[in-house]
Protein backbone atom coordinates (compact mmCIF):
# COMPACT_ATOMS: atom_id res chain seq x y z
CA UNK A 1 0.00 0.00 0.00
CA UNK A 2 1.15 3.41 -0.85
CA UNK A 3 1.51 6.02 1.77
CA UNK A 4 0.00 9.40 1.20
CA UNK A 5 2.30 12.30 1.61
CA UNK A 6 1.94 14.24 4.82
CA UNK A 7 0.83 17.46 3.02
CA UNK A 8 -2.19 15.70 1.49
CA UNK A 9 -3.18 14.35 4.85
CA UNK A 10 -3.05 17.81 6.44
CA UNK A 11 -5.16 19.30 3.65
CA UNK A 12 -7.75 16.57 4.11
CA UNK A 13 -8.00 16.92 7.91
CA UNK A 14 -7.91 20.74 8.30
CA UNK A 15 -11.36 21.38 6.72
CA UNK A 16 -12.89 19.05 9.25
CA UNK A 17 -11.83 21.41 12.06
CA UNK A 18 -13.89 24.18 10.41
CA UNK A 19 -17.05 22.14 10.94
CA UNK A 20 -16.91 22.64 14.68
CA UNK A 21 -20.26 24.06 15.83
CA UNK A 22 -18.93 26.16 18.74
CA UNK A 23 -19.02 29.44 16.69
CA UNK A 24 -22.56 28.77 15.56
CA UNK A 25 -23.82 28.17 19.07
CA UNK A 26 -22.82 31.71 20.07
CA UNK A 27 -24.54 33.08 16.99
CA UNK A 28 -27.73 31.13 17.65
CA UNK A 29 -27.82 32.29 21.26
CA UNK A 30 -27.36 35.95 20.23
CA UNK A 31 -30.14 35.64 17.66
CA UNK A 32 -32.51 34.15 20.24
CA UNK A 33 -31.78 37.03 22.66
CA UNK A 34 -32.39 39.63 19.96
CA UNK A 35 -35.68 38.06 19.00
CA UNK A 36 -36.80 38.07 22.61
CA UNK A 37 -35.90 41.76 23.09
CA UNK A 38 -37.39 43.02 19.82
CA UNK A 39 -41.01 44.02 20.03
CA UNK A 40 -42.95 44.58 16.86
CA UNK A 41 -44.79 47.88 16.62
CA UNK A 42 -47.87 48.09 14.46
CA UNK A 43 -49.20 51.59 13.88
CA UNK A 44 -52.99 51.51 13.87
CA UNK A 45 -54.64 52.73 10.71
CA UNK A 46 -56.72 55.88 10.83
CA UNK A 47 -60.40 55.41 10.38
CA UNK A 48 -61.49 56.18 6.80
CA UNK A 49 -63.65 59.23 6.17
CA UNK A 50 -67.31 58.55 5.89
CA UNK A 51 -68.60 59.03 2.33
CA UNK A 52 -71.59 61.34 2.12
CA UNK A 53 -73.36 61.37 -1.26
CA UNK A 54 -74.34 64.77 -2.67
CA UNK A 55 -77.22 65.35 -5.01
CA UNK A 56 -76.40 66.63 -8.53
CA UNK A 57 -78.14 70.01 -8.71
CA UNK A 58 -77.01 71.12 -12.19
CA UNK A 59 -79.64 69.13 -14.05
CA UNK A 60 -81.45 72.27 -15.19
CA UNK A 61 -78.28 74.08 -16.37
CA UNK A 62 -77.06 74.10 -19.96
CA UNK A 63 -75.49 70.92 -21.23
CA UNK A 64 -71.74 71.55 -21.73
CA UNK A 65 -71.72 69.09 -24.61
CA UNK A 66 -74.57 70.73 -26.48
CA UNK A 67 -73.79 70.75 -30.23
CA UNK A 68 -75.24 74.27 -30.63
CA UNK A 69 -72.90 75.62 -27.98
CA UNK A 70 -69.92 73.89 -29.63
CA UNK A 71 -70.85 75.29 -33.04
CA UNK A 72 -70.99 78.84 -31.65
CA UNK A 73 -67.57 78.46 -30.01
CA UNK A 74 -66.01 77.13 -33.23
CA UNK A 75 -67.55 79.97 -35.26
CA UNK A 76 -66.16 82.54 -32.80
CA UNK A 77 -62.67 80.96 -32.93
CA UNK A 78 -62.65 80.89 -36.73
CA UNK A 79 -63.61 84.58 -36.82
CA UNK A 80 -60.64 85.38 -34.56
CA UNK A 81 -58.29 83.36 -36.78
CA UNK A 82 -59.57 85.21 -39.84
CA UNK A 83 -59.06 88.61 -38.22
CA UNK A 84 -55.55 87.60 -37.13
CA UNK A 85 -54.73 86.39 -40.64
CA UNK A 86 -56.05 89.67 -42.10
CA UNK A 87 -53.75 91.59 -39.74
CA UNK A 88 -50.52 89.76 -40.67
CA UNK A 89 -51.21 88.84 -44.33
CA UNK A 90 -50.28 92.24 -45.87
CA UNK A 91 -47.05 92.26 -43.87
CA UNK A 92 -46.07 88.82 -45.17
CA UNK A 93 -46.81 89.73 -48.79
CA UNK A 94 -44.62 92.85 -49.05
CA UNK A 95 -40.86 93.16 -49.59
CA UNK A 96 -38.91 93.83 -46.40
CA UNK A 97 -37.01 97.08 -45.96
CA UNK A 98 -33.33 97.17 -44.85
CA UNK A 99 -34.05 98.41 -41.30
CA UNK A 100 -36.35 95.45 -40.62
CA UNK A 101 -33.27 93.28 -40.17
CA UNK A 102 -32.30 95.01 -36.92
CA UNK A 103 -34.00 94.97 -33.51
CA UNK A 104 -35.32 98.30 -32.23
CA UNK A 105 -32.92 98.35 -29.28
CA UNK A 106 -29.93 98.56 -31.68
CA UNK A 107 -31.32 101.72 -33.31
CA UNK A 108 -30.78 105.25 -32.05
CA UNK A 109 -32.69 108.31 -33.22
CA UNK A 110 -30.12 111.08 -33.56
CA UNK A 111 -32.09 113.89 -35.20
CA UNK A 112 -34.93 115.10 -37.42
CA UNK A 113 -35.23 116.94 -40.72
CA UNK A 114 -38.14 118.58 -42.49
CA UNK A 115 -37.97 117.68 -46.20
CA UNK A 116 -40.58 119.59 -48.19
CA UNK A 117 -43.13 119.43 -45.41
CA UNK A 118 -42.47 115.76 -44.63
CA UNK A 119 -40.87 115.04 -41.27
CA UNK A 120 -37.82 112.79 -41.60
CA UNK A 121 -35.96 111.11 -38.75
CA UNK A 122 -32.28 110.22 -38.71
CA UNK A 123 -31.47 106.80 -37.28
CA UNK A 124 -28.05 105.43 -36.46
CA UNK A 125 -27.70 101.66 -36.82
CA UNK A 126 -24.27 100.01 -36.61
CA UNK A 127 -22.46 103.32 -37.24
CA UNK A 128 -24.51 104.02 -40.39
CA UNK A 129 -27.06 106.83 -40.70
CA UNK A 130 -30.50 106.19 -42.23
CA UNK A 131 -33.35 108.56 -43.12
CA UNK A 132 -36.87 107.31 -42.39
CA UNK A 133 -40.30 108.84 -42.92
CA UNK A 134 -43.85 108.13 -41.82
CA UNK A 135 -44.85 104.78 -43.33
CA UNK A 136 -41.31 103.35 -43.29
CA UNK A 137 -40.81 99.96 -41.69
CA UNK A 138 -38.22 99.19 -39.03
CA UNK A 139 -37.52 96.57 -36.39
CA UNK A 140 -38.10 92.86 -36.44
CA UNK A 141 -41.78 92.95 -35.41
CA UNK A 142 -43.28 94.46 -38.58
CA UNK A 143 -42.93 97.96 -37.11
CA UNK A 144 -44.35 100.81 -39.22
CA UNK A 145 -43.70 104.45 -38.36
CA UNK A 146 -46.92 106.32 -37.57
CA UNK A 147 -45.54 109.62 -36.25
CA UNK A 148 -42.25 111.52 -36.20
CA UNK A 149 -41.70 114.38 -33.76
CA UNK A 150 -38.61 116.31 -32.75
CA UNK A 151 -38.26 114.12 -29.66
CA UNK A 152 -39.10 110.65 -30.95
CA UNK A 153 -40.65 108.19 -33.34
CA UNK A 154 -43.95 106.36 -32.73
CA UNK A 155 -44.55 103.08 -34.51
CA UNK A 156 -47.07 100.26 -34.65
CA UNK A 157 -45.78 96.69 -34.37
CA UNK A 158 -47.53 93.38 -35.01
CA UNK A 159 -46.52 90.68 -32.54
CA UNK A 160 -47.84 87.34 -31.31
CA UNK A 161 -49.31 87.29 -27.82
CA UNK A 162 -49.09 84.40 -25.35
CA UNK A 163 -51.93 82.53 -27.06
CA UNK A 164 -50.33 82.80 -30.51
CA UNK A 165 -52.75 85.44 -31.84
CA UNK A 166 -51.35 88.38 -33.81
CA UNK A 167 -51.98 91.72 -32.09
CA UNK A 168 -50.94 95.31 -32.65
CA UNK A 169 -48.89 97.20 -30.08
CA UNK A 170 -47.32 100.64 -29.96
CA UNK A 171 -43.59 101.21 -29.63
CA UNK A 172 -41.38 104.26 -29.70
CA UNK A 173 -37.80 105.41 -30.21
CA UNK A 174 -36.72 108.49 -28.29
CA UNK A 175 -34.18 111.06 -29.45
CA UNK A 176 -30.73 110.21 -28.07
CA UNK A 177 -29.18 113.25 -26.41
CA UNK A 178 -25.41 113.67 -26.75
CA UNK A 179 -22.96 111.63 -28.78
CA UNK A 180 -23.18 107.90 -28.10
CA UNK A 181 -20.69 105.75 -30.02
Amino acid sequence: MKRLPLGCLIFAVVPLFGCNSSGQDDLRQWMAEERAQTKSRVVPLTEPKQFKPVLYAAENNLDPFNSLKLTQALRRDSAQVASNAALIAPEMARRKEPLEGFPLDTMAMVGTLNKIGHPTALLRVEKLLYQVQIGSYLGQNYGRITEITETGIQLREIVQDATGDWVERNASLALQEGDKK
